[in-house]
């Protein structure tokens, strides 16, 4: 947070504080007929094009931690949860609408640092703010995006379209976000520890206790950056799209591979096997879970956060999908009775279970 030169909210005002984040976004899709200002943002669409809206609300203490997470980082990767939603069905985003909820502690300052992140994101996928709202808050920061996209109608893709014999396969790596929050959630706790017991005992000052909340990640820098700036993959649905591949279902990979690949199989009514040894594992992903005492596999597999794309392909495909970088083939689709399972690297098989995160879990 600012500590100096703060420019406290209320001396702007809701509006006065929606006009000064927002004066110099300049539109750039020709369907965004009107965008902040009014009621509503205006939109027009040709008609063999689908409208997809998609939304996520991001709560303090519950989907992030201010105590680590800064607020430019934090408004980028706010902003490709939802870019994520809209390539996960096939589509291109087209605008987005922020609202927050903002305690007294922020400033003008603070929210600029936010909105900054956002229009980042924004700018780099040609999308449009068009508007939002803002209100207090008593209980920390909470941001909830619309993002709304197009598509042809014949390319929209669901997750109930897989089929037997499809082949099921992931773009990037897996695990690597969720080391990334083990790691910044334990030298959180190394820093609270150590500063309980320098006030106890008051052997440094302020500035030693700074220097202090300054852990050395060298050499774990990419877990940081998949956990505090995701991308969104639009290189793939541009990929698939030149190598005229029109998966058969799709998801984002947001609460982990398990629980999404089981989102897939339920809503399609199918089975699947995928084969531990396929899984697309980072180095310094495998490297920081030995470095925990942590399953590599386990971590991958429920770990989440790593908003990759996950879907199916007709078996007819596999020579083209084998030729589109980053993108790695981990097992098929089955009948439904013969149920989800991994194949270990040792042939033994087990029954996939959706263990990823759930916020709502007591």
């Amino acid at each position: 947070m600012q500590k100096t030169n703060r420019t406290e909210i209320t001396t702007l005002g809701e509006f006065g504080l929606i006009k000064h984040l927002t004066e110099t976004i300049q539109l750039k899709n020709s369907s965004t007929r009107y965008g902040v200002g009014d009621d509503c943002a205006v939109l027009q669409y040709p008609g063999d094009k689908q409208i997809l809206v998609t939304n996520d609300l991001l709560m303090e203490g519950i989907h992030f931690d201010l105590t680590y997470v800064p607020l430019k980082h934090l408004g980028y990767k706010a902003a490709m949860v939802n870019l994520s939603d809209i390539y996960a069905m096939n589509g291109t985003p087209r605008q987005m609408v922020v609202s927050l909820a903002l305690g007294k502690r922020f400033c003008v300052e603070d929210i600029e640092e936010l909105y900054a992140g956002l229009r980042m994101a924004c700018d780099a996928h040609g999308v449009d703010i068009v508007g939002g709202d803002t209100t207090p808050s008593l209980t920390g920061l909470a941001i909830s995006i619309t993002c709304i996209g197009e598509a042809d109608k014949e390319q929209v893709t669901y997750r109930n379209g897989a089929k037997e014999t499809d082949l099921i396969c992931v773009s990037g790596d897996l695990g690597a976000a969720y080391m990334g929050l083990q790691l910044l959630e334990r030298e959180k706790a190394v820093f609270e520890q150590q500063l309980r017991e320098n006030r106890r005992t008051k052997r440094m000052d302020s500035e030693e206790e700074l220097r202090l909340a300054q852990p050395d990640f060298s050499g774990k820098e990419y877990l940081l950056e998949r956990q505090l700036k995701p991308e969104a993959r639009r290189d793939i649905i541009e990929a698939l799209a030149a190598a005229q591949i029109r998966p058969t279902s799709m998801i984002d990979i947001s609460d982990g591979l398990s629980s999404e690949l089981m989102h897939i199989c339920t809503q399609s009514g199918v089975g699947c096997r995928i084969y531990e040894e396929h899984l697309p594992l980072d180095y310094q992903t495998a490297a920081m879970a030995e470095e925990l005492n942590m399953n590599v596999t386990t971590c991958a597999l429920n770990g989440g956060e790593d908003y990759e794309l996950l879907f199916t392909v007709p078996i007819g495909d596999h020579e083209k999908i084998s030729q589109i970088k980053d993108v790695k083939l981990i097992g098929h689709i089955t009948k439904p009775e013969l149920g989800c399972a991994l194949i270990t690297r040792d042939g033994n098989e087990f029954e996939l279970k959706a263990q990823g995160w759930n916020p709502l879990k007591d």
